[in-house]
């Protein structure tokens, strides 16, 4: 069964303005689409959170998020600290600290907030609604005019366009 998922970063942080980020996240649905098992339906990357369509091969999606977010968090929190080209380093820190310090299960810093808004698919119409949602989110955002020239979108891959992965169409 497919799910609809949003992974924010706490505090809103714009982290996914910058490419070396976006491109880290969209590697790793990748790799999880050919090496874990992920139905990869479809996708937005936004400046603080994403918006994806899944399915897990083996059921346990719950098992995927888990170690997605635990994954991405860490090497998304060392790319930011390590990078001397990261001018907002220290207001980034300043933010993922602020917020682990209100969840044991953390460390130092927090990446991603818990909650995944999961939101099961059981009907054709709720994942066309679902997809037109994240295609149409960079248009309402106001980012873009049409939702095929987003680049962080599979919207271009529906569009016949050629997207930055591959995903498996529904």
């Amino acid at each position: 069964m497919p799910y609809f998922l949003t992974f924010l970063v706490v505090g809103w942080a714009d982290v996914f303005s910058r490419k070396v980020y976006r491109d880290f996240i969209l590697e790793n649905l990748a790799y999880c689409r050919k090496e874990k098992g992920l139905f990869l339906f479809g996708y937005v990357i936004m400046t603080n959170h994403l918006h994806l369509v899944v399915q897990q091969k083996d059921a346990n999606l719950s098992g995927w998020v888990c170690d997605f977010k635990k994954f991405t968090s860490k090497k998304l929190l060392k790319m930011i600290i390590e990078n001397p080209q990261e001018s907002r380093k220290e207001w980034l820190k300043i933010i993922f600290a602020y917020h682990a310090k209100f969840n044991k299960r953390t460390g130092e810093m927090q990446f991603w907030t818990h909650e995944n808004h999961a939101i099961e698919l059981y009907r054709t119409e709720m994942i066309e609604s679902r997809m037109n949602y994240i295609h149409e989110n960079p248009v309402r955002a106001g980012i873009m005019e049409k939702p095929e020239d987003y680049m962080c979108s599979s919207a271009r891959n529906y569009a016949g366009l050629e997207g930055l992965i591959t995903v498996d169409h529904w």
